[in-house]
């Protein structure tokens, strides 16, 4: 049987490193972005609270995800600092995120459309690649890659 008191017991760095997976350099980076917290003993070493784990876990899978790190301290800043996220805080998050993750799908599967078709001619010919900007003609609409936006997506000769 598990003491009420083992399962409210502070992890030491080292312990949640080993128990989420996370390097203890990200962990403190992590920290000093304010996406986890933790307290100082009198020896002056960091102590988590429990639910850091779940905290840490979800800013893993938003990282897969592609989400960028300042994006994530943002939504973390939403939750309660003394609890770890539930469902319903993931639910939250996730639909915030999705409309995102459909744009960048989006575009990716454009890139990756386009990209087949160079590779399908075999020679990445400058005369029919859809991704070249003959000319720089694409430079007077604005800076980044204009041939992945719907809206600049020709093939300019």
């Amino acid at each position: 049987m598990i003491k009420a008191d083992a399962l409210h017991k502070e992890l030491t760095v080292g312990q949640l490193s080993a128990r989420s997976g996370v390097a203890v350099t990200a962990l403190h980076f992590y920290e000093t972005k304010g996406l986890i917290t933790s307290r100082r003993n009198s020896g002056n070493q960091r102590r988590y609270p429990r639910s850091v784990l779940r905290r840490v876990s979800l800013i893993k899978v938003a990282q897969r995800l592609g989400i960028p790190l300042a994006e994530i301290a943002q939504a973390l800043s939403t939750l309660p600092a003394d609890r770890a996220p539930s469902a319903a805080d993931w639910q939250r998050l996730s639909q915030q995120w999705s409309g995102e993750l459909d744009e960048r799908i989006r575009q990716l599967t454009l890139l990756r459309e386009r990209l087949n078709q160079c590779i399908g001619c075999g020679c990445l010919s400058l005369e029919g690649c859809p991704l070249r900007n003959y000319g720089d003609v694409l430079g007077d609409a604005g800076p980044g890659a204009r041939l992945l936006e719907p809206d600049a997506a020709t093939d300019t000769p």
